[in-house]
């Protein structure tokens, strides 16, 4: 773990770099060009839905960046081949990122402005579309951001949640068939029964993760709650995150929402709790320059890590997710190579990022342009 860019080499230097796609985003064509584009930037993490659909488009994309990794060093990029981990997703219970919005375009009156649709981050609601005879959400595109819910001018958007578990991808017959490397629970303050019960399933194979990360937002007793988690997590991993959810699902909406995530960032950091805090929920471009300004990243030579154990504790932010954001910043590649399937209906299983040159490194390069703002802190 030497390389820079080697995955727990970044988080103990404080310069880790997660891709979330989105825990409930099933989008396959946009999964699998977002990990290529983000792996080949140099990203230290693929958190990715509990599908196995999703796991499968993602590992293909992360053995073509492998590919390809002599070429991007020639066009200037550090991605030296050695993969990001390739992390999921479960919850314990209710949980806005393990959800989809739903609705009955009938009951949407003929003279409606549609608000939902243009509000859609995700482009997942679509309205007498001709191609695939669709109206209203296209299930695999929404990752429950909720935006459409409070603007909808009839109210008839509602959500589906889900508890997405270990069964749900057969790991319990053995992780290391399935190529996984960490594990991301969500979680809320007061459910620590539920949260030991998915524990519980978890543990058989726990050892086998390289990591594992705790999501959960702040609120009244968060610390003493995340305590008891601590106290709860055995076998304890290596290596822990606790992940700061400031605002979920809205760096795309403007700087101010990685505020939130910064001081939930502090609070944690100020408790001393053993393992690492990583930002996440509404990080965007500002929220490197916001950490570097208040002095919350660890510069190099500054070495200072811990694991489960929590023999150190550096007080410093050890890495940044990016969500929203990160997609939204790829969405003009995305669009068009979506496009160029939709023209080219005869080829279109074969259209993939990397068979389009020009769009793949533009798009390595707009995912690099995010990915280096915490990397050249080394």
């Amino acid at each position: 773990m030497t390389d820079l860019f080697a995955p727990l080499q970044s988080l103990k230097q404080g310069n880790w770099f997660k891709l979330i796609c989105g825990a409930s985003y099933q989008h396959l064509p946009a999964v699998r060009s977002l990990t290529l584009a983000y792996t080949l930037a140099g990203a230290d993490c693929i958190d990715v839905a509990a599908d196995s659909a999703v796991i499968a488009a993602t590992q293909e994309a992360l053995l073509v960046a492998q590919s390809l990794a002599k070429e991007a060093q020639e066009r200037g990029f550090a991605f030296t081949g050695d993969l990001p981990l390739l992390m999921v997703s479960l919850n314990d219970g209710e949980d806005s990122h393990f959800r989809k919005a739903e609705f009955n375009a009938h009951d949407c009156p003929s003279d409606c402005p549609r608000p939902c649709e243009k509000i859609c981050p995700a482009q997942a609601i679509l309205f007498n579309n001709t191609k695939d005879d669709i109206s209203g959400v296209i299930s695999e595109k929404c990752y429950g951001c909720g935006r459409c819910l409070p603007i909808c001018p009839y109210g008839i958007i509602y959500t589906k949640s889900y508890v997405s578990k270990p069964g749900a991808i057969a790991l319990s017959t053995g992780i290391a068939s399935t190529g996984i490397d960490a594990v991301e629970i969500h979680t809320q303050i007061g459910r620590l029964p539920e949260f030991q019960q998915l524990w519980q399933a978890i543990t058989p194979w726990a050892d086998k993760l390289k990591l594992v990360a705790i999501s959960c937002n702040d609120g009244e007793g968060l610390i003493d709650y995340l305590k008891a988690i601590y106290d709860l997590i055995v076998p304890r991993p290596q290596f822990l995150i606790w992940q700061t959810d400031g605002r979920s699902m809205s760096g795309d909406i403007g700087d101010g929402t990685t505020i939130a995530t910064v001081k939930l960032g502090q609070k944690v950091l100020a408790a001393n709790l053993p393992g690492y805090v990583q930002l996440a929920g509404g990080t965007n471009s500002y929220t490197i320059p916001k950490l570097k300004g208040m002095g919350l990243l660890q510069e190099a030579g500054e070495q200072g890590s811990r694991g489960a154990e929590g023999k150190e504790s550096p007080a410093f932010i050890s890495g940044v997710a990016y969500g929203s954001y990160a997609r939204v910043l790829l969405s003009p590649i995305l669009d068009q190579l979506e496009n160029k399937e939709v023209i080219n209906t005869d080829s279109k299983n074969n259209i993939r990022l990397e068979t389009e040159p020009e769009l793949l490194w533009e798009a390595v390069k707009l995912a690099h342009s995010l990915v280096s703002q915490i990397k050249s802190q080394r």
